[in-house]
């Protein structure tokens, strides 16, 4: 059997005010293709498939399309939960079409899929509140999944009956899966555990969370979960919301984060993008390995201190989405902004940052007998950590001097 895992598609997702929904379209067909060429059972896809809770009809139907694709008319099952940027209520709305197809949307926790099967024979044999168990066509064993898309604090009152406490979160999932698990599981088919949620090893390092991302961790949302509460029973953890692949552990099974498909910040602009592979028996994992992602523009950030020389770099860049700090004594010119901007297309942010300079601590007296123009130089200076005013706003501020003296 053969299982792709991928998350974190937040189709509709902008860097700024670029829309990146043609980069998306190519990468979701490059991740069709992939399932494609390695004859792939089964899809998970752990959250976070729009970027809103209220996604355009351009990202909804993108989602649909690549879904159905990746359903191969109901010979491959196609398994989606909700993330934390997920509407649970309207990932669940197509639920009766999608069926057909093979394609399983689970919206909230301790959701409980009914029975079916599609004329290609992706049947679902056993559910319950958080799992399923799947008949696939080319498999001589099943696939049972426990599934778990994001709550939040409230949801995850409402549903699973938790309190209000990081402990009793955890304590809660351990037992729900495990209680799966001791009903469910056996050597007899794969298992595989899916979630949104933030997973680290006890007392191993805090992974950081995407720049930009909706925090789950300890804000409003559900928290670290330890990868000793998973079950000892399940043979993989398909894990989405951390936007970088990542192996968190590999007991009691390998905990593995796919990645997003693309890059969506700044912060992952040296990261490579993946989906992975699995390769399982009945009762064990073969094997999982990530497969790079080729599609998608790459995200720089530079710093420079000279307008000539970044130019030159950015010359080396066309295709790239750009991040640029310019580092002077004064601040950024315009016309040296309209050179930037000129010379590079995807330029999504320039930052100006001032040379910082020793200033005098050293209690000083306003000097009456100064001009105009030095003594705005000097109050200038005292606003803005000792930098001169650039020749632009000097230019200005004499053309307001010049005007007062008119009237």
């Amino acid at each position: 059997m053969k299982i792709l895992h991928t998350a974190d598609w937040h189709i509709g997702k902008k860097l700024d005010n670029y829309s990146r929904l043609e980069e998306q379209r190519l990468v979701l067909q490059e991740i069709c293709q992939i399932a494609e060429n390695e004859h792939v059972d089964a899809v998970v896809i752990a959250g976070d498939l729009f970027d809103n809770f209220n996604p355009s009809s351009e990202a909804t139907e993108l989602l649909y399309s690549t879904l159905h694709r990746l359903s191969a008319n109901g010979s491959r099952a196609v398994i989606a939960i909700a993330g934390n940027h997920d509407s649970p209520e309207r990932i669940q709305v197509p639920d009766a079409l999608a069926k057909v197809c093979g394609i399983i949307f689970v919206g909230f926790p301790n959701t409980e899929i009914s029975q079916f099967c599609t004329q290609a024979k992706v049947e679902i044999l056993r559910t319950a509140k958080g799992f399923i168990e799947i008949e696939l066509p080319n498999a001589s064993f099943p696939l049972r999944i426990l599934h778990t898309p994001y709550a939040n604090e409230q949801r995850l009152k409402t549903f699973l009956d938790v309190e209000d406490s990081e402990e009793a979160l955890r304590i809660h999932l351990q037992k729900h899966w495990q209680d799966l698990a001791d009903q469910y599981l056996d050597d007899k088919g794969f298992n595989l555990l899916m979630a949104h949620l933030f997973v680290m090893q006890k007392g191993g390092p805090m992974p950081e969370e995407p720049e930009e991302e909706r925090p789950i961790l300890h804000i409003g949302g559900a928290q670290a979960i330890y990868t000793e509460n998973f079950p000892s029973k399940v043979h993989y953890i398909a894990l989405g919301h951390l936007h970088r692949y990542h192996v968190v552990d590999k007991n009691p099974a390998p905990s593995v984060y796919s990645s997003s498909p693309l890059a969506y910040s700044f912060s992952e602009s040296n990261q490579t993008k993946y989906v992975v592979l699995i390769e399982a028996e009945a009762g064990k994992l073969v094997s999982f390995r990530p497969i790079e992602l080729k599609n998608g523009k790459k995200l720089r950030r530079k710093s420079f201190n000279d307008i000539d020389k970044a130019i030159e770099w950015l010359a080396e860049h066309k295709e790239d989405l750009i991040e640029l700090t310019i580092v002077s004594d004064n601040y950024l010119e315009a016309t040296d902004k309209k050179r930037l901007n000129e010379a590079h297309s995807g330029i999504i942010q320039i930052i100006p940052q001032i040379k910082k300079s020793e200033l005098s601590t050293a209690n000083t007296e306003i000097d009456l007998s100064l001009s105009m123009e030095k003594l705005f130089q000097e109050y200038f200076k005292t606003k803005n950590k000792g930098q001169e005013p650039s020749d632009g706003l000097m230019e200005v501020f004499r053309e307001v001097l010049g005007t007062e003296d008119e009237g």
